[in-house]
């Protein structure tokens, strides 16, 4: 199967509406059970980490399980993090970019800014993620998302509606 651009763009908008609109379970449905969801940190010489096992990470998530559990805790307010009151978001993507489509497999980047309203202030977070895509069904799965984050200073808990 072959998708165009265009339809691999939608579905990118696609996941972020659902992140924004706050449709946690629709927008699970997103994501392979087999999902690697990874965002690294920045080390102190300003390269990011390489191995989510040995080093640190931002998030990380080895399935979808722990999607899962993450949007369970949001919904139920067993969040650590103190989700409540949810934020307001609006994510923006630009710059799709598919790196290589190989039988029922796309891998793509591209970069997105995330502006986040909660307790009368706006934050902007800003980077770019790289998703690889199965294609075989009636909808893509995410079988591999990184996220880069490209702001310097976190002042509050970053979360998967921020990104």
């Amino acid at each position: 199967m072959s998708m165009s651009v265009e339809q691999i763009q939608a579905f990118i908008f696609r996941e972020a509406r659902l992140l924004d609109d706050r449709q946690w379970d629709q927008w699970l449905e997103c994501y392979s059970k087999d999902v690697v969801y990874w965002m690294p940190a920045w080390d102190d010489e300003d390269q990011l980490t390489e191995d989510p096992q040995t080093e640190i990470s931002l998030i990380y998530y080895p399935n979808r399980e722990g999607l899962e559990d993450r949007v369970y805790r949001i919904k139920t307010e067993r969040s650590g993090a103190s989700s409540l009151p949810e934020p307001r978001t609006t994510h923006l993507t630009s710059n799709l970019e598919i790196l290589e489509q190989t039988g029922d497999t796309v891998t793509l980047r591209f970069n997105w800014q995330t502006h986040s309203h909660r307790y009368h202030k706006t934050e902007t977070f800003f980077g770019t993620s790289f998703y690889t895509l199965d294609i075989r069904g009636e909808q893509p799965l995410i079988t591999e998302k990184k996220v880069i984050l490209n702001n310097d200073y976190i002042n509050q808990v970053i979360d998967i509606y921020h990104l």
